[in-house]
């Protein structure tokens, strides 16, 4: 790892966002308010226009890298690199890890010293209960596997790395009720939902930049505890769509909530949008 001499220490605070979806231009908004110099990357060409809108130095880079001269790249001449890939399991892809390795690995011969990965609760598919960072995972299920290969790459760095497992997003243009749009079937009714709002999460990226000390693995969750079938049905109400069809073979499957408690204690946060009840209400 480089070492950062005194005069680059007075330089503006660099920071590189990988990744700039949904939640990475949310973050780069608000990182351009606090007066970050912010470097984000994309990987189509028609988004850099959006990124430098936002007063960003835009970056064309693809992963995992190939070929592709990284060296050159200004990402890596960031201090902190906050990485908001998705892992597109869904989509059958399991290049994740290799994704993520590579950007450690550069990240280690940079002038990287911290590094955030926006993670997912999806790591704790299979379990129930509540769930803290300490459960044990399910590492013969693959997506659980994969995405537990990427959080382990990134907490191997030698610098500050802190890995954010973020529940489900909600916030702008993502309303829970479009889940339902095609008749999606609700399982496990009777479960809590675990979500969070995007401006929390960002919040929370930037406190984690700020604090020198931070390491390890944090949730990122809204602290209601409503159900889905609840929860969804006044989703699906606020935008005037059908009542969403509920799974009545699984009303009795136990699910999962997920505790957000250690990061909360651990930087004092206040949520902003504790209550997604009252946010739904207020969104539409």
């Amino acid at each position: 790892m480089v070492n950062i001499s005194n005069e680059q220490k007075k330089e503006p605070i660099r920071i590189g966002v990988i990744g700039c979806g949904w939640l990475g231009k949310a973050l780069v908004a608000d990182l351009i308010t606090d007066n970050y110099y912010v470097v984000a990357t994309t990987q189509q060409q028609e988004k850099l226009k959006e990124i430098t809108s936002l007063g960003a130095q835009g970056e064309i880079i693809s992963l995992p890298f190939g070929d592709f001269n990284v060296n050159s790249a200004a990402i890596f001449y960031c201090t902190t690199l906050v990485i908001c890939i998705p892992p597109q399991l869904r989509k059958g892809k399991t290049d994740y890890p290799k994704k993520i390795a590579d950007i450690v690995l550069q990240a280690e011969q940079s002038l990287v010293n911290k590094i955030v990965l926006i993670s997912t609760t999806a790591v704790y598919g299979g379990l129930i209960g509540d769930i803290s960072e300490s459960a044990t995972l399910k590492l013969d299920d693959e997506k659980v596997n994969l995405i537990s290969q990427a959080e382990k790459i990134v907490l191997g760095f030698t610098g500050q790395s802190i890995v954010i497992r973020s529940a489900g997003l909600v916030g702008p243009n993502r309303h829970p009720g479009i889940f339902f749009r095609h008749s999606k079937l609700l399982t496990a009714p009777n479960s809590y939902v675990n979500l969070v709002h995007q401006k929390d999460v960002v919040a929370l990226i930037i406190a984690s930049i700020k604090d020198p000390y931070i390491n390890g693995i944090f949730n990122a969750v809204s602290e209601m505890q409503v159900t889905k079938k609840h929860y969804y049905s006044i989703a699906a109400n606020a935008m005037k769509l059908p009542k969403p069809v509920f799974d009545k073979h699984s009303e009795v499957e136990l699910g999962k909530q997920i505790k957000g408690d250690k990061l909360r204690d651990y930087l004092s946060f206040q949520y902003q949008y504790d209550d997604l009840v009252s946010w739904l209400l207020k969104a539409t």
